[in-house]
């Protein structure tokens, strides 16, 4: 039998559970460009020394490598449009088009879909300039939501308290670029979730729902991260709230992106909130959400390879998840992230077999392995009593992690409990 060969482009801890999930299958080969180190000990694994941006290149390894598939896992190839570059080279691939990206690029144009297409969704006006936007606050209440137009990692939203705060985040805003388009945004109140869903056009497969906590600290305080742990399934929403999702958010968003003559393809990932009105839209984003993905797929029972391929041919497919155990996952930052934080420290050792890891910022450095950038791994425990998941992994975390180098919650999944 053929082995199948599958590209897959990022580094950080998503891609690595993506990696992981496609490498089940014996018959499969997995490259990911540039990948981290850590991916190299996983097996029928390997990483390529190419940039997720030099498009040139990867298409060149593409159809130098006769790759089947691949599958771009970050925000940023998506947006400045990987996949019209290998759909131009006839290669498969699945991910939004440059055009269908601009659900996350701009969240002006997500906005404008979410109102042709009567999606829930918090009011809000545009601006590019200090002033107007800040005359705009001074005629509402707080708190109020700032969020940066474009993209911005995660970490361009600002929740506003008071009218000082909204002069300071402004200044700072607008001292970086004079001419900055920001969302105003009413904040909604709720318990926030995300919904990530496989599409292909109006097809759509659903994934378990799961929480993400991006505050760097306890009790959500402190400064917006890229996220600092997850847990998935939910047991405090049920399959109504799945539901609900389905019907007033994605479907008819893919309808109104299909009236506009705009093909999705790829992963869609809605950050939603259940206020007491329902279900509403916070943001969407054209990937797969990241810490959520570490704790996502190892759900999944059947094959990730072939429930795309069969998504893409618009083959009938029942895809498999477990229902029985839920699973908890933990983010080890380097202290000081989302700021100024250490690089080169040495990887916490974990030697429980119970406990998954998933890495993301790790380099090799003089034949070493250490940590590079600010979220460095996650350590995710898997159990029928999310309690226990929570507690094993926080144990471990206490046990094995030097909390001077390391940044960590001890809450993650505490909303379960509520």
């Amino acid at each position: 039998m053929k082995m199948e060969k599958w590209l897959l482009i990022g580094s950080g801890g998503r891609e690595y559970a993506m990696a992981q999930s496609l490498a089940k299958n014996v018959n499969r080969e997995v490259f990911v460009a540039p990948g981290n180190p850590m991916m190299n000990v996983l097996e029928r694994v390997e990483t390529v020394d190419i940039d997720e941006l030099d498009f040139d290149t990867l298409v060149e390894f593409a159809l130098n490598n006769q790759i089947d598939w691949t599958v771009v896992g970050p925000e940023k190839p998506l947006s400045d449009g990987i996949v019209d570059r290998f759909n131009d080279a006839n290669l498969k691939v699945f991910g939004p088009n440059q055009q269908a990206a601009q659900l996350e690029s701009s969240k002006e144009f997500a906005k404008e879909v979410m109102q042709s297409a009567n999606v829930p969704t918090a009011s809000y006006a545009t601006f590019s300039n200090h002033d107007e936007a800040f005359a705009y606050m001074e005629q509402h209440d707080f708190p109020i939501v700032v969020k940066l137009n474009g993209l911005a990692a995660g970490k361009g939203v600002f929740i506003i308290k008071s009218l000082a705060e909204a002069r300071e985040t402004l200044d700072s805003i607008y001292a970086n670029d004079a001419n900055q388009e920001i969302l105003i945004e009413e904040y909604l109140d709720g318990q926030e979730f995300s919904m990530i869903v496989m599409v292909n056009g109006t097809d759509v497969i659903t994934m378990p729902l799961a929480q993400d906590h991006k505050r760097i600290y306890d009790g959500d305080k402190g400064p917006n991260t890229g996220g600092m742990g997850a847990y998935s399934p939910l047991p405090q929403f049920g399959d109504d709230v799945l539901n609900e999702g389905l019907v007033k958010v994605i479907r008819p968003v893919l309808d109104e992106m299909h009236k506009r003559g705009i093909l999705f393809q790829g992963f869609l990932y809605a950050g939603l909130i259940l206020t007491k009105d329902g279900v509403k839209v916070i943001e969407f984003n054209v990937r797969m959400g990241d810490p959520e993905t570490q704790v996502i797929l190892p759900q999944l029972q059947s094959d990730l390879g072939e429930v795309i391929v069969n998504l893409m041919n618009h083959r009938d497919q029942k895809v498999e998840w477990q229902t029985k155990r839920y699973y908890l996952g933990n983010v080890l930052a380097a202290k000081g992230y989302p700021g100024n934080h250490k690089n080169g420290l040495q990887l916490p050792q974990f030697n429980d077999s119970n406990l998954a890891l998933a890495y993301a910022g790790v380099d090799e450095q003089d034949e070493q392995l250490v940590s590079s950038g600010g979220r460095i791994m996650m350590v995710i425990s898997a159990d029928e009593d999310l309690k226990i998941a929570q507690n094993n992994v926080n144990q471990a975390i206490k046990n094995n992690v030097d909390s001077n180098d390391y940044a960590f919650r001890t809450d993650i999944g505490d909303k379960a409990f509520r």
